[in-house]
């Protein structure tokens, strides 16, 4: 016993030389069962679908999934949330290799690598709801991330020495989506602290990628049930209001056609008595020169589960772009307070060329919206293929930021739309 102790004080001496000191954190109460870890989340997930242990091994033949597969809804077992219901922890306080791979240069917690874990924790949530005795050991259908329909920050700085527990359960489901809430805490000050919430919109595929797949219904029990039940109906009914009224589909509203010629009108030399002329108002910056742009090779090591590239890393690498082109827009380090909205609209295949392009696309007091938009690239023929749509709120401590002003019509239509997703982050705040 006195060696174990000796021994761990040796430990705690040499990473207190090393600069990394290792914090040990306890469960809730002692009666609480040992956790899985995200890197045990993701081996059971790989177990789950059968996913090739290597790259340059041949996939597994999925075809003989396909006969199992139930496609009549109404044969399905009925679930309940607590069903899918799970917790998994992140050990950044007894895990100080781990610690490495998630600590920024600020001595804080890569956001980017939370986005992954989310995005893996999601998937395995799903599965659980989807859990059929009938399917064996191996599912027979494939389940992805269609949209990240909201990402709220609680606190703005999470510790890179105190452990971090993932919990969520499906609250709705529809024929082939469903979508997973899901709340991230990390263990300070002897308690679990809310950090994060968010909400994934899911999508069940058949074992060929060929179509959808049906999901298991979901019955809510209780009140509580039944309220995040009708909010994920009111999300799914938002989110269809919000297509029809893209302004890919139909132009601004007469308050934003205001906005937009008022700040046109802000940028003409009236001496000059002509549209032609522009002139940068002071304290702002012209939209095209907010621009900061990334490409990727995608290799094998980021692969997902079904042989294409890994959601969580394309956000990670996106949200560390925006971040990047906060930081030098606000010549300070910003904080990221709300994800929204981030479009899974094509998988990306492995030995893609990837382009990342970020853009300050609003701006409000200490706040701004940053945009990326990822595309893939085939060299051969230049054509170009959108796969990815990011929307990311930003704040800095630094007080009011420079006005973003647009200068031609597209850049009014992305400084109309970053001011819809920042208005629509302010009002969840506002109702908190």
């Amino acid at each position: 016993m006195a060696m174990g102790v000796s021994m761990r004080a040796a430990s705690r001496k040499l990473f207190d030389v090393l600069g990394v000191r290792c914090y040990h954190v306890r469960n809730v109460t002692t009666s609480q069962p040992t956790l899985p870890t995200m890197r045990q989340v993701r081996e059971k997930l790989k177990d789950l679908v059968g996913a090739q242990k290597n790259w340059s091994e041949q996939e597994t033949a999925k075809s003989n999934l396909t006969d199992i597969l139930i496609r009549d809804k109404s044969k399905l077992p009925i679930r309940c949330m607590n069903d899918s219901y799970q917790e998994a922890i992140l050990p950044l306080g007894q895990d100080y290799r781990l610690r490495e791979k998630y600590l920024t240069f600020m001595k804080g917690v890569r956001f980017g690598r939370i986005l992954e874990d989310l995005d893996t924790f999601a998937v395995l949530t799903s599965y659980k709801h989807n859990n059929n005795p009938a399917y064996g050991p191996v599912s027979p259908m494939y389940i992805v991330t269609a949209l990240v329909d909201r990402i709220d920050m609680h606190h703005q700085e999470i510790a890179p020495d105190c452990d971090i527990k993932f919990s969520g359960k499906t609250t709705w489901v529809g024929t082939t989506s469903l979508e997973v809430t899901m709340h991230v805490e990390q263990f300070r000050e002897n308690n679990w602290k809310r950090l994060i919430d968010a909400r994934f919109v899911m999508v069940a595929k058949d074992p060929l990628k060929l179509g959808k797949a049906v999901v298991n219904p979901l019955m809510p029990k209780g009140p509580e049930e039944e309220e995040l039940f009708n909010k994920g109906t009111a999300n799914q009914q938002l989110r269809k209001h919000q297509r029809n009224q893209s302004l890919l589909k139909t132009p601004p509203n007469e308050q934003e056609r205001t906005i937009i010629h008022d700040t046109f009108l802000s940028t003409i030399d009236e001496r000059s008595a002509t549209f032609k002329l522009r002139v940068k108002p002071d304290n702002a910056v012209w939209m095209e020169d907010t621009l900061l742009k990334n490409i990727i090779i995608c290799h094998p090591e980021e692969r997902n589960l079904y042989g294409k590239i890994f959601g969580g890393f394309l956000m990670r690498k996106a949200f560390e772009l925006a971040w990047a082109n906060a930081w030098v827009y606000c010549k300070s380090k910003p904080v990221v307070t709300a994800v929204d909205d981030i479009l899974f609209k094509e998988p990306v295949d492995i030995g893609s060329l990837l382009y990342l392009s970020s853009q300050v696309v609003y701006t409000e007091g200490p706040n701004l919206q940053v945009k990326v938009h990822a595309e893939v690239v085939d060299p051969t023929t230049g054509e170009h293929k959108t796969t990815n749509m990011f929307h990311f709120t930003l704040t800095t401590k630094k007080g009011d930021i420079s006005r973003v002003i647009p200068k031609s019509y597209a850049e009014s239509m992305l400084f109309i739309d970053g001011k819809r997703h920042y208005d629509e982050q302010k009002a969840v705040v506002t109702t908190k």
